[in-house]
């Protein structure tokens, strides 16, 4: 989600230009050249990092500001992103973001692993909004996933009521 605003923010700005004439057609696919660059280099290092891909979307929110990396180690960043995947999975309920007390618990069990791990306490509560975006989003494709299989298996006739 982090770097999915990033470079979408980042399009928006180069077809703006483009849009006002304030660069050329040539320089608006260079400029999208150079975009496609970033995003294979990302891929690049997210393949390096030995992370699934909701572990490396909450490895992205962790390190949104930057200075963060500097206060703490790459492995430290991992292990949070490995445990907030593996809580948030446990903790999951279908009606979560519908229910406050739901909500609230998630929130609690990230801020107490951020504190665990000693995560800089002045940009604690901004990761914490951007975690719970990228714990919402998260939901939402896990019950959009559980909504296409069931509708999957009802259409084969192996919907099982439990």
């Amino acid at each position: 989600m982090v770097k999915s605003e990033k470079f979408s923010e980042k399009l928006k700005k180069a077809l703006n230009k483009y849009r006002n004439q304030a660069i050329t057609n040539a320089e608006v696919i260079e400029e999208l050249i150079r975009l496609a660059n970033e995003m294979k280099k990302a891929r690049d290092e997210e393949a390096d990092l030995g992370l699934n891909e909701d572990e490396i979307a909450f490895y992205d929110a962790l390190t949104k500001d930057e200075i963060v990396k500097e206060f703490m180690e790459d492995e430290v960043l991992k292990k949070i992103a490995q445990e907030l995947t593996s809580a948030i999975r446990t903790n999951m309920t279908i009606d979560w973001s519908i229910r406050k007390s739901a909500q609230a618990g998630m929130r609690k069990i990230i801020k107490r692993l951020l504190k665990y791990y000693d995560y800089p306490p002045a940009h604690a509560k901004e990761t914490l909004k951007v975690v719970m975006r990228q714990v919402e989003k998260m939901c939402g494709n896990v019950y959009e996933e559980d909504v296409q299989c069931d509708r999957v298996a009802e259409e084969k006739g192996t919907y099982v009521l439990g």
